[in-house]
């Protein structure tokens, strides 16, 4: 039967499926109603409020993303025999599920290349090996990621050890992500965040949602949508491919919605994968040539203003409809329903970042946004849709290769500790750096760095290239399995709400959250801090200003944090006070932005031609099922685009007829990067003809690491393939 809607009555059906794999739906239950923020998207809910609350207090807040993250989390342990029954070259035969469900990480686990498996050690074997290798290699030949799992006090003390041991090689999973959203915003607006928080989507008109599917992704967000749809306003979707919970969602928390399911979209755009800047600049156009612009706005609170005038006058239609896809009477269309609303939200994700012109496209959007005074006040402004829970929080205390100014200047001031001044790598250039041999040791606080880089071959080679590589983990996943180092260590860690001590996370609103922790459900793991400041009383025990003894308490590393993190002053007395917060001067209800002069900037850009236009070629975006979240596949599955399997690439079936295909034959697909045998090549009505989706992380081996030059950020949405016919 296939699925016509998202949420409903298969997502309750769901949710009674995980409470028995959880051990009854009375123990998931109290698990997810524990205060502890969810583990999964930065929408964010939990915390002080309890387990599945937002900050507006509305119950329940619940989708099938934290349930099986929770869920995951309440795994039995990995068997003793596991180990010895599983060699590495059967791990990297399995499935990104199969990992994930193999069960929770116990013991430190070493794999030494030239032996055929994993073999546990102990704690003090494991830190042993890390500190000798350690105090052996420059510190400018380690590199220290982040994932956005970890908490900010694991995040800022990893980062805090990675600076006084001596390099700024410390970066985190958005460069893969959202990096694009933070550069194109800060050059925009001043700020690296949403300007906006949950409220301000009650009180929206108007909401563009570009390159992105939150109806799987963040199904929360749904709730949102629900009620401006309920109150008349537009939701315009900007996106290749009409996902199916776009279009109608069956919102469970709801009964009307559930028993009659919500239209979403009101409006649904499909552009050619590569055609979003240029759709950009020609509502932009439009508006302009409909009389719509707020001139007031622009000249007092924005700057470059002419420039950009200039070039929305010398662009074409002609040149927009070719590089969109879209003709100019549809683009009209939405300009005219933007230039009549009263408040507009503009939210996006990696279907904008995803390109090498992900800076660009989020300018644009800004300057979108500006045209209409849709800036600096309730009820309107910009939403990055970020990945996890704490990605954001992550930046925020310092997990990045510059350190902000004030950060840096507050660490030597106020604790009196020793900063490298030496430029700091991103993520693909330290993968790029382990490739050469420049690179030798990494130090992983979670995430799947193989699964989430582009050009997967190269990643495979570049990792394995390492001397040692250290991840600090809950569950398997195939970067455990792929790119494994000389010497290649698991590090069992708890889970948020296993952590001793009180933890906090940000969500994309810029809202801090405390989460209590709890008791350990499997005997083993240790605190992500805990874990830190031993390497830190190792390798960095000369260091004058810290502690590390006393960098084993969260509450202390949350002293720095208020001291130095700008905005978040009010996290140092969290402990007593309980009371979660907005960061100051994120939120922007005022047009007055955090720029050298306070007035937002306009930018200029050059629209791309459409690639793929071959006769033979198709343009594939990688994308996440309904069944994942992020790398991590919890089902096959992915129900909402009615597709039982991921060994898949589905195209228009005006396509399948242009390359001489049948549905469900086996292809190659190359591109200039890779190949991958063994694919369905499918028929699919929903996506625009020319253009073509394949599952992430599986398809990263077609993925070329091409990157946008500004925020270094790979193009995962925008691959030039071919399909091959495989001999029968």
């Amino acid at each position: 039967m296939k699925v016509g809607s998202g949420g409903g009555f298969r997502a309750i059906w769901y949710t009674w499926k995980k409470g028995r794999e959880a051990g009854g739906i009375w123990k998931l239950y109290k698990a997810m109603r524990s205060k502890n923020a969810c583990k999964t998207c930065a929408l964010g809910m939990g915390g002080q409020k309890g387990g599945m609350t937002n900050e507006q207090g509305s119950f329940p807040e619940l989708c099938k993303k934290s349930l099986q993250a929770m869920v995951a989390d309440m795994q039995p342990a990995i068997s003793p025999n596991f180990w010895t029954e599983n060699s590495a070259e059967k791990l990297a035969s399995m499935t990104p599920r199969e990992l994930e469900h193999s069960g929770r990480l116990i013991q430190p686990v070493l794999y030494e290349q030239g032996q055929t498996h994993f073999r546990p050690i102990t704690w003090a074997d494991a830190y042993d090996r890390i500190a000798k290798k350690l105090t052996a290699v420059q510190a400018d030949e380690t590199f220290w990621y982040f994932s956005g799992r970890s908490s900010n006090e694991a995040g800022f003390l990893m980062q805090l050890l990675a600076r006084v041991y001596g390099t700024n090689n410390v970066n985190n999973c958005s460069f893969y992500c959202h990096q694009a959203s933070g550069v194109g915003l800060q050059s925009s607006i001043g700020s690296s965040t949403a300007t906006i928080v949950l409220e301000d989507l009650e009180h929206a008109d108007c909401f563009f949602l570009i390159g992105g599917n939150p109806a799987s992704n963040h199904p929360r967000l749904m709730t949102s949508l629900m009620h401006v749809r309920r109150k008349g306003g537009r939701v315009i979707v900007i996106n290749p491919v009409e996902e199916t919970g776009l279009v109608n969602f069956r919102v469970p928390s709801d009964p009307w919605s559930l028993l009659k399911g919500t239209k979403i979209a009101s409006d649904y755009i499909k552009p050619h994968i590569g055609g979003d800047l240029a759709l950009l600049w020609g509502i932009a156009k439009a508006v302009g040539e409909q009389g719509a612009m707020d001139e007031n706005f622009l000249l007092d609170h924005c700057q470059g203003v002419e420039a950009w005038k200039a070039e929305l006058e010398r662009l074409t239609w002609s040149e927009i409809v070719r590089k969109s896809g879209i003709e100019q009477v549809e683009i009209e269309s939405i300009a005219k329903i933007y230039g009549s609303a009263k408040k507009t939200v503009f939210a996006w994700t990696m279907g904008i970042t995803h390109h090498t012109t992900g800076v660009s496209g989020v300018q644009a959007i800004a300057n979108l946004a500006m045209c209409r005074g849709m800036l600096g006040r309730p009820g309107c402004g910009l939403m990055p849709i970020r990945g996890h829970s704490n990605v954001q929080g992550i930046g925020s205390v310092g997990a990045t290769p510059k350190l902000k100014e004030a950060i840096f200047k507050s660490l030597q001031e106020k604790f009196g500790v020793k900063l490298p001044t030496t430029p700091g790598l991103d993520t693909l250039s330290c993968i790029e750096s382990a490739a050469t041999g420049t690179m030798k040791v990494g130090i992983c606080l979670g995430g799947n760095l193989y699964g989430s880089n582009p050009d997967a071959k190269f990643a495979d080679q570049a990792l394995a290239n390492l001397e040692l590589n250290v991840v600090l983990s809950t569950t398997l996943n195939t970067g455990h399995a792929h790119g494994l180092a000389k010497e290649f260590i698991i590090l069992p860690v708890l889970a948020r709400d296993e952590e001793p001590e009180v933890t906090t996370q940000e969500s994309m609103f810029n809202y801090v959250r405390l989460s209590d922790g709890g008791p350990a459900r499997v005997p083993g793991p240790r605190s992500e801090v805990s874990v830190i400041a031993e390497i830190g009383s190792r390798v960095a025990a000369h260091v004058s200003g810290i502690d590390w003894e006393a960098m084993r308490k969260t509450a202390t590393i949350r002293d720095w944090i208020g001291a130095v993190v700008p905005g978040y002053e009010k996290i140092a007395t969290i402990d007593e006070t309980k009371t979660e917060f907005f960061i100051d001067g994120r939120t922007i209800h005022e047009p007055k932005f955090p720029t050298p002069d306070g007035r937002a900037i306009m930018h200029v850009h050059s629209l791309p031609e459409l690639s793929g236009t071959g006769p033979s070629e198709l343009r594939m975006m990688t994308i996440r099922s309904e069944g994942q979240f992020n790398t991590v596949v919890y089902e096959e599955e992915d129900l909402y685009r009615n597709q039982d399997r991921r060994d898949v690439i589905l195209m228009h079936p005006d396509d399948l007829r242009r390359l001489g295909l049948r549905h469900d034959e086996r292809v190659t697909v190359r591109s200039g990067t890779g190949e991958l045998p063994n694919i369905l090549a499918r028929g699919y009505e929903k996506i625009r003809p020319g253009n073509a989706m394949m599952y992430y992380p599986e398809s990263n081996v077609l993925v070329p690491r091409s990157a946008d030059p500004q925020s270094k950020t790979p193009a995962f949405k925008n691959v030039v393939v071919t399909c091959e016919r495989q001999p029968s």
